[in-house]
């Protein structure tokens, strides 16, 4: 796998005006194999979480296991992961222009 992403949420009700994501910034740039991430905030729950690109599935593992599972007790929610393999959906993602994939080099 070249491309890993994480999807999380925790499950609190918490505006995210006041989540204090720039020191959260700091601290997940430590976290190892992290190359990415996008946050998001449910609409009308408040819910917390972000999609996240990591450089291999034992880190995105460790990640949701760790730093996510502690940071879900520390604001008594409930977590919900999902890991993606993203090179299965390489070539539809290249079709869109997504962001997160380089598009092809152009035939010489």
């Amino acid at each position: 796998m070249s491309k890993v992403y994480l999807y999380a949420e925790i499950q609190v009700s918490i505006p995210f005006s006041k989540i204090d994501w720039q020191a959260i910034n700091a601290a997940m740039k430590r976290e190892k194999g992290l190359k990415s991430k996008t946050w998001l905030s449910g609409i009308n729950t408040h819910s917390i979480g972000g999609f996240y690109e990591f450089d291999s599935l034992e880190n995105a593992q460790a990640y949701a296991t760790g730093y996510l599972a502690s940071a879900a007790r520390q604001l008594g929610g409930s977590l919900s992961v999902r890991l993606f393999d993203g090179d299965v959906a390489a070539e539809a993602s290249r079709g869109i222009n997504s962001p997160f994939y380089e598009t092809e080099p152009a035939l010489a």
